[in-house]
Order: structure tokens, then sequence, then C-alpha cells
């Protein structure tokens, strides 16, 4: 199957009028050689997204280790444009970790959706200054023990973990979980900027919706927003105008370059769903306005936000190109946890998931292995 867009987004380029051919699922060629048979893409051809932070789709909780839940949410997705995520968690109890990485692991090749590419784990090894909507009760000093454990118990999915770099132990643990295969992410952290540029030196890469849940940048005190400018890390950002200040998102864009910038969306069950009364773990949400808030004090839960949305917003807000948008959606994040191996790009010998976009940025089209599935 051939298909001809108006342009197609590569990792490095973009490609005007060329035909991009597909068999058996894969990318075989791209091609100016003009073909009979092929399928004509009015738009723009970019590669499936890729969302590295996201609880929930559909109603439909990770943490509720529900069988069947993770194929709902894997099909929800391919409305958002992601055809590959990490299911993330929660800070929880351990038999609950347990219970929900297994499900992953046991269910995770049989969805019908956007792919499975590992487990990220948002916490428990955080600060209860910057909880969040985490319950402080289950939180802790990092366990490479309890890691061990969780990968074990998701056949080995668990790649990603975030923890408060202050937390005892939290170098030596960074460093395990290196040695292990996973990457370290910092966030829900008071850490100080040192705290924060020990853990970068020990291994850890990655910032968790940066300048949400951390020490903020401060002149005399740069705190972990200072540390997340100031180093070689991917920092997540949430672009859905509520977390983070179009021109906050911007600043850190222009100091750490967009190609080190994760878009993600930290979506929760609420996400795909109208407004109303909604659970994150063990709290009641309300959603509504665009944004999924704790009943009790009014924090931000998550958040409701579709990855399609982000790329949208950073191009209408004016702080990235079209194909930088694309690539902090996609290519950036797989950089971040080692998978631009499998996604996050069209390159050949790759599976064919793509999006279309038009020239506004609407999501037209989802593909997956070359089929159209949205």
């Amino acid at each position: 199957m051939f298909y001809k867009a108006d342009y197609i987004i590569l990792e490095d380029n973009v490609l005007e009028n060329y035909f991009m051919e597909v068999e058996n699922g894969k990318i075989k060629s791209f091609s100016k050689k003009e073909v009979k048979d092929f399928e004509y893409i009015e738009g723009i051809v970019a590669p499936g997204l890729v969302d590295t932070h996201i609880h929930g789709y559909k109603n439909k909780d990770i943490m509720d280790a529900e069988k069947g839940a993770l194929n709902v949410i894997s099909e929800g997705l391919l409305e958002c444009g992601v055809t590959s995520f990490l299911p993330t968690t929660l800070t929880d109890t351990k038999e609950n970790l347990n219970k929900a990485v297994k499900v992953v692991g046991e269910e995770y090749q049989a969805v019908k959706g956007a792919k499975v590419r590992g487990i990220f784990l948002e916490g428990p090894f955080f600060t209860e200054k910057y909880k969040g909507a985490q319950n402080e009760a289950y939180m802790s000093d990092p366990d490479i023990e309890s890691l061990k454990e969780w990968k074990k118990l998701s056949k080995g999915l668990v790649n990603k973990i975030a923890i408060a770099p202050e937390r005892e132990g939290a170098s030596d643990f960074i460093k395990a979980c290196n040695a292990m295969g996973v990457y370290v992410a910092l966030g829900h952290s008071d850490a100080s900027y040192d705290q924060a540029l020990a853990a970068i030196d020990a291994g850890a890469n990655i910032f968790v919706h940066t300048y949400n849940g951390m020490s903020p940048l401060h002149h005399r005190n740069p705190g972990m927003v200072g540390a997340a400018m100031n180093t070689d890390s991917i920092s997540e950002l949430i672009c859905d105008g509520h977390h983070v200040n179009p021109a906050a998102a911007e600043i850190l864009m222009n100091v750490k370059g967009r190609d080190h910038i994760a878009l993600i969306t930290d979506c929760m069950m609420a996400g795909g769903m109208p407004d109303g009364d909604y659970m994150l773990g063990e709290f009641p949400v309300k959603v509504e306005g665009g944004t999924a808030r704790l009943k009790e004090g009014g924090s931000l839960a998550g958040s409701i936000l579709k990855l399609k949305e982000a790329v949208k917003n950073v191009c209408d807000w004016d702080i990235a190109s079209i194909f930088e948008a694309v690539q902090m959606a996609s290519l950036v994040p797989a950089k971040s946890v080692g998978i631009d191996d499998v996604c996050g790009k069209l390159k050949v010998g790759y599976d064919a998931d793509f999006v279309v976009f038009d020239y506004d940025m609407n999501l037209l089209r989802t593909y997956l292995n070359g089929e159209r599935r949205f």
C-alpha cells in the first residue's frame, strides 16, 4: 500500500509530496517515484504520538487493576493520536501496586489499540510537601527490592520510575535502576538545586511534569525547576493551559531546547469522558472547565488532556513550530525512556503507526500497523 502526503514529518526533516510505502504493517520505503495505486492524504503525516505519562482514559484507571481496562484505555488513545504509551501508576500500597503492574504484564500484548511500551511508576518514593494528588501515607525512601518485585510481576515491563531526589539513598537507588534498565524521573519533590543535580549525576534523566509538584526557581535557591533548566535532562510538560502558563512553557523550551521537552498528558480516568465526579486513586475528583481537581483542597489532580491537544496548543500559542511540536510528542518522549528503536518516528522498518493532521493541527486520522483506526 502506498500513501502520498503533502508533508511527511521524519526524525530530522520533512518530506514534501512523497510516497510512503507500507507492507505487512511496516514502513517499507519513502520515494518521489510515481505509482498508480495510492491513497492521497491531504495534510501532514506524522509519527504516532507517544504518551510516557498517563494514568487512565475512558473511565478506566491503571491502579484499579481491572481486567480488560488496559485495552479500553489502549483503544481510546487512538482518538488522541497516541499509538504508544506507558501505563502509569500512582503512590499506593505495595499490594495495590503489585496488582496493577501484574495485570498490565498479563494483558499488554493483547491490547488492540495503542501499544504498551513499558510501565511508569509515578512514586511511591516522593516527598510529602509536594504530594499533589498522591497519598502521603504510602510515601517512603526508595527501596530497590520493591522495584525488583514490580519489574518481575510486570514481566519486565517497568522501565521508568519517579522519585524525590532528597529521599535517603536516592543516588544509590538511581544507579541500581539504571543497571536494571529503568529510567529515573525526578518529581513531587522539595529538593534543593544541589540535591537534584546529584540525582542527575547519579543517572536520573527526566523531570516529571516540570514546574508542577516541585521546588520552584528562586534567584537564591534555584530548586528543582532550576536544575531542570540547567541540566541536559528531558523535561515533561503538561501543555493544557491550566498546569503551566504558556509563557512559562516557552521559557523552559527556550532554555532547554525543544529537543529536550516531552509533551505528556498525566491524563486520569476522566479523559475522553463528560464533566462530573471521578476518582484518582483514593481521592474524589471533580472534572469541570477543562481541569480535574481534588474535591478536598482543589489541587490539580492529573489532567483530562489529550496528547493531540497538547501538540495543537503549543502551535496555537506560537511557542513551537509544527515540526517541533510533533517531535516533542513523539520522538523526545520515546528517547527519554529508550524506546525510540521501536516508536516515535517514521522510519523504514518501523511499524506503520502514524497520524494525519490538517494545517490547523487538528487530528484527522490515526493509523496502527498501516490500518486506519480513527
